[in-house]
């Protein structure tokens, strides 16, 4: 039998994590959930055509994405999955098997949900509301629409994905990502230019690029790994640091957010950009830091070519 489709993976899931109430590494849930759906070990073989990943842990990976963004599950850290209150409460109030309808709306009706800090993640897992509208979308939009919503939603995942990895990673090893994230975007004439300076003693700075061959202009990092919005005072010591190797530029980036003072600081001063935790794992997506990408063809009719009248 072919590996099935990722919906049919929800339910198995589900009860896998309702009989482990702590939570389970997500590596026994692909397992557990492949042998209650009897997939065939020929079948746990079959790969992706990047070959990057097992169909079967893939699928199993969006089922599970879909149970997050009805709040049902969660993963409380990297590799981790445990459902959440409102998930416990969801499987007791359906001991029996899902209908086709449940799982349905499970699949797609709550695929516009963004996760993170303002996910609606924790609405009641019952409402019903979107999914109509996303049915329709998915079932009757045309092959443009379609591909263009499951590009989007691709890059929502690994944009969380990026954010959960670089929240497991050191500050030191962070602070060096982000130095080739910019060294990407074109700071810098080599990579020997931006160098890390981070550690006790750095004055509130992480890391220095210089922008021209003589060092004679430099724009100062400062790399913070925080799970809590950065505020005011941080930027105002950064800008302070700034003052004290009288420099004209500045990027701070975090992976978490900032509170609306820190903004406003910013914007009241000269030299100094803010990167937040979306707007880093954009850049890391579009500059293939810590990501890969792959080409796909599409073909598109040639109308020049058939205009006889042109010929």
């Amino acid at each position: 039998m072919a590996v099935p489709t990722y919906d049919r993976f929800i339910e198995p899931i589900l009860r896998f994590l309702a009989a482990r109430p702590n939570g389970a590494p997500a590596r026994e849930a692909h397992e557990a959930t492949a042998e209650a759906l009897q997939i065939t070990e020929a079948d746990r073989q079959e790969v992706l055509p990047s070959g990057a990943q097992p169909v079967y842990k893939n699928r199993a990976g969006w089922a599970h994405d879909r149970l997050k963004r009805a709040g049902l599950s969660d993963c409380p850290r990297r590799g981790y999955w445990q459902l959440t209150s409102l998930g416990i409460n969801y499987v007791a109030e359906h001991p029996d098997s899902l209908s086709a309808d449940e799982l349905t709306h499970l699949a797609t009706g709550y695929m516009r949900v963004q996760l993170g800090a303002n996910s609606k993640s924790g609405s009641d897992a019952s409402a019903s509301s979107t999914t109509s509208p996303v049915l329709t979308e998915a079932l009757l939009g045309s092959p443009d629409d379609r591909l263009g919503q499951a590009l989007s939603e691709m890059r929502r995942a690994v944009s969380e994905q990026v954010l959960e990895r670089l929240s497991t990673v050191s500050p030191s090893f962070f602070e060096t990502i982000v130095l080739d994230l910019l060294h990407r975007m074109g700071y810098g004439a080599k990579r020997d230019d931006l160098q890390r300076v981070g550690g006790s003693g750095d004055g509130g700075i992480d890391g220095v690029i210089s922008l021209d061959k003589l060092g004679l202009e430099k724009v100062y990092v400062q790399a913070k790994r925080w799970q809590s919005s950065v505020g005011r005072p941080e930027i105002q010591a950064f800008y302070g640091a700034l003052a004290g190797q009288r420099a004209k530029k500045g990027v701070f980036i975090t992976t978490s957010s900032y509170t609306t003072q820190a903004i406003d600081f910013a914007r009241s001063v000269e030299g100094i950009v803010l990167v937040d935790g979306a707007r880093l794992a954009e850049l890391m997506i579009d500059h293939e830091v810590g990501v890969s990408a792959r080409t796909v063809k599409l073909p598109k009719i040639d109308s020049d070519y058939f205009d006889e009248d042109a010929a």
